[in-house]
């Protein structure tokens, strides 16, 4: 195999890693791999890996074998729609089969409003938190912290949330883990960390938001060119530079290449289609205060990444704080879903209820409220429970690839056989997404690679031991 240096994308859930690995495999002609399929079909050469870790949809699956990260910044009020989005899009999948089945389906179709009303007041007032919490593990390089405080936190609690995310806040209070009287937690980095050759602090901070803009576009796919260079096994690969604008225009201005979320129907009304409530807004830029508040002083204020990622937060903060204003003026009007659960809704209900039905309304409220609850609880339940099926999953290919690697003959032929299936999948994808073939046959392809890769492992686990 060829000695590459492999970039790992980190972003958080949205469609701004495609942006980046698309470009880097047009500047270096070399394809890109998902974390999840690193876990499921083992371990190829690919040199872009993206992926969502330590966010609970992504999952460490790449080993060893990335060199730096590259970090995805994305504006915090559009990566919710999106990540919203792309989970419609798979169908909740309970597995990484079933997800990969899907992915023809990927930005085909607009979501149905209530859909996405139904998740944003489920999880957006903590993805919120996760967003930010998500940017600190990267910037510092994998320090383990709260993801509601952002305090430092114990090895234990870490474990917590990686495997329970989907727990209240209340099931993952800081207090329960750390009580009255005990030492200082010790600063405490995850150990994964260590298995990337320079560390979990990016090396650049990308934006998918100005790579899109004609004006900063070409700086950004130079800026991903860059980072790629700075080591010769990768750099020898990276197109002239007098290329870079060109591959800007065609994957950019004239939309060629693979599929992204931009092409998704109605993708156009992101922004004045879609209403956030008050207490989500003002979340949002909670967050990103305390992430400009933290990445403007101290050490920070003179490292060139800090200094990039407050200058994106910066304008994303002032994108938000517009549409409080839109909504303060009332250019833009919140419908009653609007409003973010009790608080709001219980304040609508209260001037527009009789004092003389009283009783009875606030019986019909309280199941109103009690359906509610249950839906929101549906939503992380069932977050919960994809965790732990995929992981469950993974386990199970990992001891298949465990028990292979002890034989030899038709065993290493299989292997073989599974890293072709993963290389074939990714062909399907970019058959599919530059419309070669339609969605009908890529997802017919799609579900005869997964039949004969199901085989394949079966295959492995059936070879004999050697007497």
């Amino acid at each position: 195999d060829v000695d590459f240096q492999k970039t790992f994308i980190a972003g958080f859930p949205s469609g701004d890693k495609r942006w980046a690995y698309l470009q880097m495999e047009a500047l270096a002609g070399f394809p890109a791999k998902d974390e999840w399929d690193f876990a499921y079909m083992g371990m190829t050469n690919h040199p872009f890996i993206k992926g969502n870790y330590p966010h609970h949809e992504g999952i460490w699956g790449w080993g060893d074998v990335a060199d730096q990260t590259v970090l995805m910044v994305p504006h915090i009020r559009r990566s919710m729609l999106e990540y919203h989005d792309i989970v419609w899009d798979l169908g909740y999948s309970e597995t990484w089969e079933d997800s990969t089945a899907r992915k023809p389906f990927l930005y085909g179709e607009k979501p149905g409003y209530d859909d996405y009303y139904e998740w944003r007041d489920s999880r957006v007032m903590d993805e919120v938190r996760w967003y930010g919490w998500y940017i600190d593990y990267w910037m510092e390089g994998g320090l383990l912290r709260d993801v509601f405080t952002h305090k430092l936190i114990t090895k234990d609690h870490w474990d917590d949330l990686m495997s329970k995310f989907a727990h209240t806040r209340e099931e993952l209070d800081f207090d329960l883990y750390v009580k009255e009287g005990d030492a200082p937690i010790e600063p405490a980095y995850d150990p994964k960390c260590d298995l990337i050759t320079n560390g979990c602090e990016p090396v650049a901070i990308i934006s998918a938001d100005k790579l899109r803009e004609y004006d900063d576009g070409p700086a950004e796919t130079a800026a991903i060119a860059e980072a790629l260079m700075n080591d010769a096994r990768m750099g020898k690969y990276v197109i002239a530079q007098e290329a870079w604008d060109c591959i800007w225009e065609e994957l950019i201005q004239h939309k060629k290449g693979p599929k992204t979320i931009a092409l998704r129907p109605g993708y156009e009304d992101i922004y004045e289609g879609y209403n956030f409530s008050f207490n989500m807004l003002y979340a949002m830029i909670e967050e990103l205060n305390r992430l400009i508040n933290k990445y403007s002083s101290g050490e920070w204020k003179t490292k060139p990444t800090a200094i990039r990622l407050v200058k994106i937060l910066t304008e994303h903060r002032t994108l938000v704080e517009k549409e409080l204003e839109e909504i303060h003026t009332g250019q833009r009007q919140l419908k009653k879903k609007d409003f973010l659960g009790t608080d709001q809704r219980e304040k609508q209900r209260k001037l527009k209820q009789p004092q003389d039905d009283e009783t009875e309304m606030t019986v019909v409220d309280a199941a109103t409220e009690s359906k509610r609850k249950i839906r929101m609880r549906y939503f992380t339940e069932l977050e919960q429970k994809l965790h732990r099926e995929k992981r469950s999953e993974m386990k199970q290919l990992a001891e298949m690839r465990e028990e292979a690697a002890k034989s030899s003959g038709e065993t290493s032929n299989n292997i073989d056989l599974l890293q072709a299936l993963s290389d074939a999948l990714v062909q399907v994808r970019i058959l599919k997404d530059a419309g070669t073939i339609d969605q009908e046959t890529a997802l017919r392809l799609v579900k005869r690679i997964r039949t004969v890769t199901m085989d394949a492992k079966v295959g492995l686990m059936k070879v004999p031991e050697e007497k």
